[in-house]
């Protein structure tokens, strides 16, 4: 019999997840590492453990069998299916289990499961629509390094590749150039070692550096730009009539507002809740046999 839900917005930055007894009502949050499938199935399942675990502490509630727990996992990398057939069947024995992409949860809950549309954007992006008539729509979301445009890791690796022409002299030094520098080791030889061992979060850890340098940097605020165009193209391809609502959602979707052109900024709306509601949501209907 399932006591409890929960929902998990599974990324490469971070796990967060929300907690309810069976009937809904929520309880807690919790957080825990990075889950992106594409850093390995056990390290996702080992993070989501751990954001299970404190939400439960932050309900001051001993966190029950398994079997009790029916889970809806919204996770970035589930694009990939040979990455979610096996992170399926490494699941550790949860009493019910729904898997999507984050995308497609955020999507949920942005909207509250009404039609609308939303481009994620946070260490990768995605693009998801749900439409008039209940069907849904996905754009984007390809993965890292030849997808994900907008996302952190997407700035991260334009960032890298600005400070490579300042450090031979094919681009003028400035303080953005020299915060990158300084975050990836301060001179070639450690910037070298530092690409050799970067995933997609840890060049994600560079967009910060770009949004903060963005309004005295024109390369910081160009990257911003493109990176505006990229959700711009994103959205009139999922909804090229401009109808529905857009909610521009995860870390980086804020910093943007400002680089969209005027008519998309003008339909877009904040969104009513995040990933990992939207992943509660999910597994509650799917419980409740909808």
């Amino acid at each position: 019999m399932i006591e409890y839900l929960i929902g998990v917005d599974g990324g490469g930055t971070g796990t967060r997840v929300r907690l309810a007894r069976a009937d809904g009502s929520q309880l807690a949050q919790g957080q825990g590492g990075p889950s992106g499938l594409s850093l390995g199935i056990a390290q996702a399942w080992k993070s989501v453990a751990e954001a299970i675990a404190s939400a439960f502490g932050a309900a001051g509630i001993a966190q029950p069998p398994k079997a009790g727990i029916g889970i809806g996992l919204g996770m970035a990398g589930v694009h990939n299916p040979l990455w979610a057939e096996q992170f399926i069947s490494a699941d550790p024995g949860f009493g019910s289990m729904r898997l999507a992409n984050d995308g497609h949860t955020t999507l949920i809950g942005a909207h509250g499961g009404n039609p609308g549309t939303i481009v994620a954007i946070g260490t990768g992006s995605v693009g998801q629509a749900l439409l008039a008539d209940g069907s849904f729509r996905e754009v984007g979301g390809w993965g890292f390094p030849t997808g994900d445009e907008a996302g952190g890791g997407w700035m991260g690796l334009r960032a890298i590749a600005h400070i490579e022409k300042v450090i031979d002299g094919r681009a003028p030094h400035s303080a953005f150039a020299q915060a990158v520098i300084d975050a990836c080791g301060g001179e070639r030889n450690a910037i070298q070692v530092w690409i050799g061992g970067a995933t997609q979060t840890v060049f994600a850890s560079l967009a910060p550096l770009v949004v903060a340098h963005a309004a005295t940097c024109d390369t910081a605020r160009a990257i911003l730009a493109d990176a505006g165009r990229e959700v711009a193209l994103m959205a009139h391809a999922l909804d090229a009539t401009g109808q529905l609502p857009l909610a521009l959602c995860g870390g980086l979707g804020a910093p943007l507002r400002a680089y969209l052109p005027p008519d998309l900024l003008a339909r877009s709306v904040a969104p009513l809740g995040d990933s990992a509601s939207g992943a509660l949501r999910m597994i509650e209907l799917h419980v409740r046999g909808h």
